[in-house]
């Protein structure tokens, strides 16, 4: 057999220090924009229109930040995860510069710990992972760690190291965008009149609606993506798998749940950082989708009395509405609902 096609990392494959910088650039388009709001239904205003991102001091209409980070997800792919058996966790991410069509964004990846598993046939492999744009500006750097495969169950395991990650971004490290204002904005647009005063740290928010996920389009999202992981395109191959069937990349459920925090979050107009995050439970098509979330934590930024940043959970479950904000259960496991377990910081504007 010819040695040219690429099977993928397994665990043994990985190094501490070892950086991997993955093909292919991927010019991001207003087609790619048009079909990620088909897909998810995303309409967050700054990112929808480019007069209201113009009276915000974006030079347009930036594209959608989890669109972003599942381009840039996408990319790490074929080198970290061809070979997992699930991604398990994030934290400290940041965006930084914006997003806009037209930008070309590349990626890589540093491995900074590893730790195999009691079963000897898998072992967990962290990586920080960096996506730039065509000027080598970091638009998004993030940490992840994902369950792998052992090629050769027989190798003895590497020293364990596993990375020190911070339970949260700090405020001082959050980017906002350079030139972004607020003077004019504007909450008949937008969708909402609740600013950053008007939420409270512990309040919960049920986004109320429900998204059903068709087969069609979580694989047509992950494409969108390019992400070549087989357990969400290849039934021929999962119909013998773990559970039989294509598995929904989490980054789509990652999308939706956002896309429904709207209902409830639509001044959140910019994701700042990813605190931490965990696919609770796989996701099928067929399953309909209902999020909701708590505010977590009200970030004063320096320097800005006119921004504010919000840390929040969002909960995002799997046919089960979130009028009771199911979450854990007395003994400290999640409910069988759940699918995701999302930390993260969104900018919106204060009262001023």
């Amino acid at each position: 057999m010819s040695q040219k096609t690429r099977l993928g990392n397994f665990f043994e494959d990985f190094s501490i220090g070892q950086k991997i910088a993955h093909a292919t650039p991927r010019t991001i388009t207003e087609g790619d924009v048009a079909l990620y709001t088909a897909l998810t239904g995303t309409r967050f205003a700054c990112a929808s229109a480019d007069t209201f991102a113009h009276r915000m001091g974006f030079p347009r209409s930036p594209v959608d930040d989890v669109l972003a980070f599942n381009v840039v997800f996408g990319k790490t792919v074929p080198d970290i995860s061809l070979n997992a058996i699930a991604n398990l966790g994030y934290a400290a991410g940041r965006f930084g510069q914006p997003v806009y069509p037209g930008d070309t964004l590349s990626a890589e990846s540093t491995v900074i710990g590893l730790k195999e598993n009691r079963d000897g046939k898998t072992g967990v492999v962290y990586v920080r992972s960096r996506g730039v744009n065509q000027r080598a500006e970091m638009v998004l750097d993030y940490c992840r760690w994902v369950m792998v495969r052992k090629k050769d169950t027989a190798l003895p395991a590497p020293e364990a190291i596993v990375p020190e990650l911070p339970a949260a971004v700090d405020a001082s490290e959050l980017i906002v965008p350079a030139g972004i204002h607020v003077d004019q904005y504007d909450c008949a647009l937008s969708g909402s009149t609740d600013l950053w005063d008007d939420y409270q740290v512990g309040e919960r928010i049920d986004h109320v609606d429900g998204m059903t996920i068709e087969e069609s389009e979580h694989m047509m999202a992950t494409r969108l993506y390019q992400n070549t992981a087989r357990v969400h395109f290849n039934q021929h191959a999962e119909k013998d798998g773990r559970f039989g069937r294509r598995i929904v990349y989490g980054g789509f459920v990652i999308s939706l749940a956002r896309s429904l925090s709207f209902n409830g979050l639509a001044n959140a107009f910019k994701l700042v950082a990813i605190n931490g995050g965990r696919h609770v439970s796989p996701a099928f098509a067929g399953l309909t989708v209902y999020a909701w979330s708590e505010v977590l934590e009200k970030l004063v930024l320096p320097g800005r009395n006119d921004l504010g940043a919000l840390r929040l959970r969002t909960v995002a479950t799997k046919d089960q509405s979130c009028t009771d904000f199911p979450y854990k259960l007395a003994d400290g496991n999640y409910d069988p609902s759940v699918l995701l377990d999302f930390d993260y910081t969104v900018l919106m504007p204060r009262s001023v």
